[in-house]
């Protein structure tokens, strides 16, 4: 249970049994119409549906939720996703169970493992009574008989393979809902009756369940091969305690406290290691092959996994907030943001179905009329060959997919994109901003030059020890190179005021007397005279007193595949690369210039930065995308604004990464080169669905208006194009980027 606000609440109910996107899109809008719902999202790749509604009619929206989805699918079993934290709450005292309670409700395994196995005994049902009806089929068309006897055998027969069909039609016919698949293969298979066609209203009947059940096959396996991505939870943490080291789940461990991370197991929370050395698999996070190592003093996340030495950590990040939390959370609510693809679609199958209906209808009708010698039976099988054709479910299962696929293989690749929409847009991004500090540039600062002014009273070492002071609360790198740089013990009673000018730097007073320490726009603030830096770097400028003392130059490294990136991502078409840093303007060239940047904009303040990228979207083509690359908390405002915000995850600001539609989790910039490259090729993939899909099921409805397809090619162009579709759809899983 999550509360977005004060008044709204936010809950997770597992739809078991769902497979039919349309009756996903369905039910999305049904339970979207119920008083207090605020916002519902149905995941039709993990089978989930998040509602958010007012928190003082949580229970009667759940109840009606529920009572919405069986109305329109009465065979899906609805369920309330508990979240672990609540029931780890419930148990903390009995550390014994945690860890099968954990696994129990870890972003419902015990739900997908029953789901699984009631899938399957509905499968060997679904296939016995499909075997049973061929049989009686089949004896109805082979032994001679005649009259009631043949015509109730098919009948018998018909009941048998499609009798849910058929009364899955009614009942939604009985709700007002009548365009869907149920409708048109109930409609053509008993007007097949109608026209005395028994062996083939059954026959494509049997095709049409037999291809569904292959459908779901293929949907099943899509959303295995999609989970397996996110089996990245932990199920138990090893807690040291006074009495020792106890299993427990990850909710109940508290910042501060020590765990013990085995040889084999994934480590359950973001921490520090303590003791111990050890290699890390890091790949469900960062899709990085290569192994990691972890000793003292390292920062560990959760989801990585211990391969040989034992490591004692301590926890620094609750579970809720830890980087396997956020990551679930990010993937399995990636898909409530629709792609526009998806969108249309979904508004395009309302339309379609509808209207090829109606031209059904009149093409069974008219001809018959205007046509000279024309025979209502012939032209009634060709409008129920036209219905049975006209499914957009090819499109409507395979579209959204084919995003999650996407999605999922952006997250084993170390980028978690935040929905459909965003995954859509990386394909459009043809420029691409960048922040330069902690984004192209290690962000690990070390200073390299101390430069007393000549008139200055302080020599180098008593210039650092003024900055180190002016320094002593701020968290900003460069103040913790400098601190690091001066290496002794600061004593906080000699600082008195403080104030950090955002853009600007820092202005404290030690011992009494005003020190200032920043950019040269802050010396002119304070209208004191500075010198020109004699190397190139970051330059902290110093004032004691109101008199000039001096200037520090603090470097910072080029991060290894930054010149790698701004290749790959022109060899992508993109088309424009930008730089907006608050860096000196010489340090920002040397950057530049060093990794191939086209434009660079240096010295800006955050309004500065918005303002620059406010500049290229406007001027920008209306389909083109502008995407923004940062990491800090100051580039939060440009994040939200940009078409598509990129944050750094590993090392970046949790304010940046709440900001970004994308999050780099490795820091390394190429990665973006690998997103857009993954987006891309997921747009290939489902273009080539929808292309296929409308080109098949359009000369088939040409095939079947002149009487050239029978009701076999016309299963097929339903049921076997959706297959083929859902099956495209899952290449995208495989692709590395």
């Amino acid at each position: 249970m999550v509360s977005t606000n004060t008044s709204q609440i936010k809950k997770e109910l597992l739809l078991e049994g769902l497979h039919c996107a349309n009756c996903a899109r369905k039910i999305e809008e049904g339970v979207g119409k119920i008083g207090g719902v605020s916002s519902v999202a149905v995941n039709f790749a993990t089978t989930r549906m998040s509602i958010t509604a007012d928190a003082d009619r949580s229970a009667e929206v759940l109840t009606e939720a529920a009572k919405k989805v069986r109305s329109i699918e009465p065979h899906i079993r609805v369920s309330v996703i508990e979240p672990a934290s609540a029931a780890a709450h419930r148990h903390k005292d009995h550390h014994d169970h945690a860890a099968s309670h954990a696994e129990e409700h870890a972003d419902g395994h015990s739900h997908a493992g029953h789901q699984h196995d009631a899938g399957a005994a509905q499968l060997w049902k679904r296939g016995a009574r499909l075997a049973v009806g061929t049989a009686l089929a089949a004896l109805a068309a082979l032994v001679p008989m005649s009259g009631y006897a043949e015509i109730g055998l098919f009948i018998l027969a018909y009941l048998l393979v499609g009798g849910d069909v058929v009364w899955q039609a009614v009942r939604n016919i009985s709700r007002g809902q009548v365009f869907d698949e149920y409708f048109l293969m109930t409609i053509a298979t008993i007007g097949a009756f109608a026209i005395q066609e028994y062996p083939e209203a059954v026959a494509v009947m049997l095709f049409y369940q037999v291809g569904e059940m292959f459908q779901s096959l293929a949907v099943n396996r899509s959303r295995k091969s999609i989970q397996s991505l996110m089996d990245i939870r932990p199920d138990y943490a090893n807690l040291e305690t006074e009495e020792g080291v106890v299993r427990v789940s990850p909710e109940q461990v508290s910042i501060g406290d020590r765990i013990v991370v085995k040889p084999g197991e994934r480590v359950p929370l973001d921490g520090k290691v303590i003791s111990g050395t050890s290699m890390m698999d890091t790949s469900a996070l960062t899709g990085e092959s290569v192994p990691r190592e972890a000793q003292p003093d390292s920062e560990v996340l959760s989801g990585f996994v211990n391969l040989n030495g034992v490591l004692t950590m301590e926890v620094s990040k609750d579970y809720s907030e830890s980087t396997v939390s956020k990551i679930l959370e990010l993937v399995q609510n990636a898909t409530s943001k629709k792609a526009p693809t998806e969108t249309f679609i979904n508004k395009f199958a309302r339309v379609y179905t509808p209207i090829v209906v109606i031209v059904a209808a009149l093409l069974a009708v008219v001809p018959p009329f205007v046509i000279s010698g024309a025979e209502f039976a012939d032209w009634l099988y060709r409008a129920l060959v036209f219905l049975v054709i006209s499914c957009p479910c090819a499109l409507v299962v395979s579209i959204p997919l084919g995003f999650f696929g996407g999605i999922g293989s952006a997250s084993r690749a170390g980028v978690l994109v935040k929905g459909g929409n965003y995954l859509e847009a990386l394909g459009d991004v043809t420029t691409i901003v960048f922040d330069k500090t902690g984004t192209l540039t290690e962000g690990v600062f070390q200073v390299t030059g101390l430069y007393p002014a000549d008139n200055a009273q302080q020599n180098p070492e008593e210039l650092l020890k003024y900055a180190a002071y002016a320094e002593y609360h701020s968290n900003h790198p460069i103040a913790e190179s400098i601190r690091s740089a001066y290496g002794q013990e600061l004593n906080q009673d000699r600082v008195g005021s403080y104030e950090e000018i955002s853009g600007y730097g820092i202005r404290a007073l030690l011992d009494g007397t005003e020190v200032l320490a920043g950019n040269k726009k802050l010396m002119e603030q304070h209208g004191i005279s500075y010198a020109e830096p004699v190397q190139h770097g970051t330059v902290v400028h110093i004032a004691i007193g109101g008199s000039y003392a001096g200037h520090i130059v603090i470097s910072d490294k080029v991060k290894q595949d930054a010149a790698r990136a701004i290749k790959e991502l022109k060899a992508l078409n993109i088309t424009k690369t930008v730089m907006l840093t608050g860096d000196a303007r010489s340090v920002a060239r040397s950057v530049g210039e060093e990794l191939g940047i086209d434009e660079i904009h240096a010295e800006l303040l955050p309004a500065g930065k918005v303002e620059q990228l406010e500049r290229l979207v406007e001027n920008k083509p209306a389909k083109e995308k502008v995407m923004f690359v940062g990491d800090g908390i100051n580039d939060t405002p440009v994040l939200a604004r940009a078409d598509v915000g990129a944050a750094m995850g590993g090392l970046g600001s949790d304010a940046a990464i709440e900001a970004a539609d994308i999050v780099i989790m490795t820091d390394e910039p190429s990665k973006i080169a690998t997103a857009i490259r993954i987006a891309k090729r997921t747009r290939v993939i489902i273009w080539q669905n929808i292309i296929f899909a409308l080109v098949v099921k359009g000369l088939f409805l040409i095939l079947g208006a002149f009487g050239m397809a029978e009701m076999w090619e016309a299963v097929f162009s339903d049921v076997g194009v959706t297959v083929l579709a859902v099956l495209n759809s899952m290449r995208i899983l495989k692709y590395k980027g």
